[in-house]
């Protein structure tokens, strides 16, 4: 499927592309890439045969819906992970973690010469994970193994707060709830417009938000956060000529429960998730926020859909899937 940009970028592509690698670089091509639905990311082949990545930070790119506030928080673990100063703290502290990301020829957030944040960065050529691990080839144990490793070195990473890796306020103030309630207001909102958008959650409304609160009560507070990426499934890990791990949409990176992390890698790795498995996770905790992940998978896609974005099939099928497991807790 076609997904063209709004508006063309070759022309502010191919001036950073000057701008990173000389006034003789010359690009020969501009393909867009599939599946990015905040940020435009753009393959950029270059004459001599070499290639990067652009990514495009407008809201030209963006096909979610336009939200009413002002501007995100970024002391919400769940405000809009978009922009390029996401990008550019979650990148650094990833970086200094030892964490393998693509290496950045150059970030202009000045919009003197384009209206849009542009970055480009390294194109990793390997694949993803998830195309590895479909593929049964030997590499994909060797990856995973490697990837569990980059997720202990985040998780391990703490901090007393909660929220966003973009600001200073990010690691000092956080949000005045615990974030066991941040969870629970999240997934209340997202109950509510699944149940409007979704008959069968409709119907079940009251059972499933009595179950939502009844799991809440349950965990108890807590003071220490990781580090985790937010969205990690294999197709936000890239294989590079090594056959290392490379995370990708990082903008998300935010220090807050690990559970939250496992409840995701859990439901996208499926069988593969015991390569990442660990011990020491707090189960009412991993359960209360495997029925949120579930909740924000079914609204989360279909707010999707209220707008223009072009590949729908799949995003359908993600909230089906979901409403499926959602009411399964009500068995």
């Amino acid at each position: 499927m076609d997904l063209g940009p709004r508006y063309s970028w070759r022309d502010e592509l191919a001036a950073a592309a000057r701008t990173a690698f000389g006034p003789g670089c010359r690009v020969v091509r501009t393909e867009r890439l599939r599946d990015a639905s905040k940020k435009g990311v753009y393959r950029l082949v270059l004459g001599d045969g070499a290639s990067a990545i652009g990514y495009v930070w407008d809201e030209t790119e963006n096909f979610w819906p336009t939200r009413a506030e002002p501007g995100p928080d970024r002391t919400d673990p769940f405000s809009d992970a978009s922009g390029a100063d996401l990008f550019e703290a979650s990148h650094g502290l990833l970086d200094a973690l030892g964490i393998r990301v693509p290496a950045v020829y150059l970030l202009d957030r000045s919009r003197t010469a384009c209206q849009a944040d542009i970055a480009l960065v390294e194109d990793v050529r390997g694949g993803t994970l998830e195309t590895l691990m479909s593929s049964g080839l030997p590499g994909a144990r060797a990856a995973l193994a490697q990837l569990a490793a980059s997720l202990d070195a985040m998780h391990r990473h703490r901090s007393p707060r909660f929220g966003k890796i973009a600001a200073a306020s990010s690691l000092t103030a956080g949000d005045s709830r615990s974030s066991e309630q941040v969870v629970l207001d999240r997934a209340l909102g997202d109950l509510a417009d699944a149940a409007r958008r979704v008959e069968r959650v409709a119907a079940a409304r009251g059972r499933l938000e009595d179950v939502v609160r009844e799991l809440a009560a349950a965990v108890r507070p807590r003071a220490q956060y990781g580090l985790i990426h937010g969205e990690l499934g294999p197709d936000h890990v890239l294989i590079d000529d090594r056959n290392q791990p490379v995370l990708i949409d990082i903008e998300g990176l935010m220090f807050f429960d690990i559970e939250w992390e496992h409840a995701f890698l859990q439901l996208r790795f499926k069988d593969y998730y015991r390569w990442l498995r660990v011990s020491d996770l707090d189960e009412r905790r991993l359960r209360f926020y495997r029925l949120a992940l579930h909740l924000s998978l079914i609204a989360g896609p279909l707010r999707l859909l209220d707008g223009d974005f072009p590949d729908r099939e799949p995003m359908q099928q993600i909230a089906d899937f979901n409403t499926d497991r959602v009411l399964r807790y009500l068995g």
